[in-house]
């Protein structure tokens, strides 16, 4: 099992889990626990917003916001 460990102002990327699904991206505004794990505040891109989510295998964290990611729309 893999642990996801995020920070405020990190990426968070759901990968679609089938053919021509567009991944899911995020940006974490909120984590509430001090070790970094889930879950986490985040605001989808393209969505006005927050929601608590709690990241599944199909997700990942990252530094920066993906150069790929687009507002959906």
């Amino acid at each position: 099992m893999v642990v996801v460990q995020a920070r405020t102002g990190e990426w968070l990327v759901v990968h679609g889990r089938v053919t021509d699904q567009p991944e899911r991206v995020g940006e974490i505004v909120e984590v509430p626990h001090g070790d970094g794990s889930p879950p986490y505040v985040v605001r989808w891109l393209g969505e006005d917003h927050t929601c608590v989510v709690f990241p599944g295998p199909d997700a990942g964290v990252v530094a920066e916001r993906p150069p790929h990611a687009h507002v959906p729309g």
